[in-house]
């Protein structure tokens, strides 16, 4: 998957912070805050989002319940509040990779395997976005929705880019680009969901192929 350094959807927690943004225990682990939305992403993983509670939550971050309140409304707030971080982070690193990557094939490619990368080093962040987003409720779905959306638009901008090449190249449209998003968040589903998060690196080949023959497949 591909994203730039703009965003497309305004995460309600603000701009990329500046510099680096590697999505790391390290970092996160920086402030209160930080150490609230790891902790709820670790409550959730082992627990599952409907069995957790915000005292798994503040023992995951050795804060006080007051602490949790004084940053969040419920434990609802805190897991948007955590999507929306972990998602930017994503995106952030994945510009990174990506960036002096011109050739759109390339840029798919690459993008694809930084993804993968990502999501196999923070399996707890991992489960928490794929998997346990569903049980979250509406709002949860309505964010991932538009994260789908995104990355729906990355893969219609290398389809753009390389027609303006002047490759012989489909040209592709918004279903199929947010089929090919889907499709691939399944097979990384079914990787998660089965334990083997650490290896999901072993997939990019076969989601290279897929998404390169979808996304910039040939007239």
């Amino acid at each position: 998957m591909q994203a730039s350094g703009s965003a497309i959807y305004e995460f309600p927690v603000g701009p990329l912070p500046s510099g680096r943004h590697s999505l790391t225990r390290e970092t996160v682990l920086a402030s209160q805050r930080g150490r609230l939305l790891d902790a709820m992403a670790q409550a959730v993983a082992e627990h599952g989002y409907g069995n957790t509670t915000i005292a798994h939550v503040v023992s995951h971050a050795g804060v006080s319940r007051k602490t949790f309140y004084d940053h969040f409304a419920d434990k609802s707030d805190c897991f948007l509040a955590m999507y929306d971080t972990g998602i930017m982070f994503l995106l952030g690193r994945i510009a990174e990779t990506i960036e002096g990557q011109d050739d759109p094939h390339s840029r798919l490619v690459v993008g694809l395997q930084a993804f993968l990368n990502i999501l196999s080093a923070e399996p707890a962040f991992c489960r928490a976005i794929i998997i346990e987003v569903h049980a979250a409720g509406p709002e949860a779905l309505a964010r991932r929705r538009a994260v789908l959306g995104v990355f729906a638009e990355r893969y219609l901008d290398a389809n753009r880019q390389a027609r303006k090449n002047g490759a012989n190249i489909a040209e592709l449209s918004e279903d199929r680009a947010l089929a090919v998003v889907g499709g691939i968040l399944d097979l990384v589903s079914t990787r998660v969901e089965t334990g083997r998060t650490a290896k999901l690196s072993e997939l990019a080949d076969e989601l290279t192929s897929f998404a390169v023959h979808n996304v910039l497949a040939r007239k």
